[in-house]
């Protein structure tokens, strides 16, 4: 008589995943999407507002506004949502916290993090500790017109890309097992589009701070040149 299939009780992909501890959501899905996208957008309109005001007797542009506007929510992202599971990452199947819950809510997209997998728990550790802070003070450097503001630009949008690329490219290897392949929420808007937006969003802000820099490298070069002219 052939055995019966092991009764799987997660939804998680690959269907063979061995997830004993695991406990289901208690909390819908529209009510963690609600929580994520509203937090995002108080802090987005929050930090709109505030770059509105005068920076060293002028104006930020509209496009720096929204940069700002990113580097906040980056902040809140990494160091709140990407903390948590960096510390939380054993307890989370069987942890019926709400931030366990998006992340298990999450994990339907990508079951690594439900399985607490070494790249993921490595990733999200640096990008909570590095990435986090470093965002808000990006934002700062900015509003206070600090010097070395499109340095810390380059510096956290070069180590958004290098994770994001990594943790794409980490999957591909693997043939995306762990998510349902295809699917328009689980893959497509979990996995592909919610991450996604760390390629797209850090190259731009990495080629504006490659202008920048270049900018005022050369009027730099040009005044040093200036002046040994008139000294010889």
């Amino acid at each position: 008589m052939p055995m019966e299939a092991e009764a799987v009780n997660h939804p998680y992909w690959p269907r063979n995943l061995s997830i004993p501890n695991y406990v289901a959501n208690d909390r819908s899905m529209s009510e963690i999407l609600i929580f994520l996208f509203s937090v995002s957008g108080i802090l987005l309109f929050a930090t709109w507002c505030l770059t509105g005001c005068k920076v060293s007797g002028s104006r930020l542009s509209a496009a720096r506004r929204l940069a700002l506007c990113w580097f906040t929510v980056c902040g809140f992202i990494h160091g709140v949502i990407e903390g948590w599971f960096s510390l939380y990452y054993a307890i989370i199947p069987e942890d019926q916290s709400f931030l366990s819950q998006l992340w298990k809510e999450y994990s339907k997209g990508d079951s690594r993090y439900a399985i607490a997998d070494n790249f993921t728990v490595s990733m999200e550790t640096v990008t909570a500790y590095m990435w986090g802070p470093f965002s808000i003070w990006t934002v700062l450097a900015f509003l206070y017109n600090q010097p070395y503001r499109f340095v810390l630009q380059l510096i956290v949008s070069l180590g958004q890309l290098y994770g994001a690329v990594l943790y794409f490219f980490t999957e591909h290897r693997d043939g995306y097992i762990h998510s349902e392949y295809g699917h328009p929420i689980y893959f497509w808007f979990y996995f592909v589009f919610m991450n996604v937006l760390w390629i797209v969003i850090p190259f731009v802000l990495i080629v504006d701070s490659w202008f920048q820099l270049s900018s005022c490298q050369s009027m730099f070069d040009r005044s040093t040149l200036k002046e040994k002219s008139k000294r010889s």
